[in-house]
């Protein structure tokens, strides 16, 4: 059985789980919390990060969400989700990227900071520029999946990749802690639709990270 060492919040976390569903992969969740320094998280990541998967039967660790991804897209033929051609396969990897690193550290990264951390370990207000910058840059992404979509019927082509669950994980997160305006981005918001209402993604919208609540908007497959 697989284990999933995550945090309710953690994109990245949400991105291994939907992989893993959307491949009929069975996992449990163990939540760790990597702010306040487990030992058992730098254990098996040294990097002190999440997600962590641990196989128990055969004691495989595997860290890194990226590299969890490539691991079981390469070992479980079912579903297969960065597929072909060469060319393809580099647009769904540019697409991964720019939503794991240029999305998170612009706009998730941010809210989680000031609407998670500081809400919970720092005992502080949120600033409210920042988050409003979060915000404007969200809407410049949101701009871009309406472009994606009105040319494709999904983020990287004609059928669901990786790309588009690195980018639904993302974005869930956001919407959790609501720092996304879709009244303009129907394209957007038609697409987020879809993602949210795949069974992979049901069990991410029942969860909730402990006093921090959603928008009444967030867990409906409706938005």
């Amino acid at each position: 059985m697989w284990h999933i060492f995550q945090f309710p919040l953690c994109p990245f976390s949400r991105k291994v789980r939907l992989l893993m569903a959307e491949k009929g992969i069975a996992y449990e969740l163990q939540t760790t919390r990597p702010w306040e320094g487990e030992d058992r998280l730098f254990q098996m990541n040294p990097a002190g990060r999440t997600p962590v998967v641990h196989e128990t039967a055969k004691n495989i660790v595997l860290a890194d969400s990226r590299a969890i991804c490539e691991y079981f897209e390469e070992t479980v033929e079912r579903g297969a989700l960065i597929s072909g051609t060469s060319q393809q396969r580099a647009e769904i990897r540019r697409l991964i990227a720019m939503f794991d690193e240029n999305f998170f550290l612009d706009v998730t990264a941010p809210l989680l900071h000031e609407k998670m951390k500081k809400r919970l370990v720092l005992r502080q207000s949120p600033d409210a520029r920042l988050l409003r910058d979060a915000m404007r840059l969200a809407h410049d992404y949101l701009d871009y999946i309406d472009y994606l979509i009105d040319n494709r019927p999904w983020l990287a082509g004609s059928t669901m990749t990786l790309a588009d669950l690195a980018a639904a994980a993302q974005i869930s997160v956001a919407d959790y802690l609501g720092g996304l305006d879709w009244s303009s981005h129907e394209q957007a918001r038609g697409w987020y639709l879809v993602m949210k209402s795949r069974p992979s993604f049901r069990p991410l919208l029942s969860e909730r990270m402990e006093v921090i609540q959603p928008p009444s908007h967030y867990g409906e497959v409706d938005i």
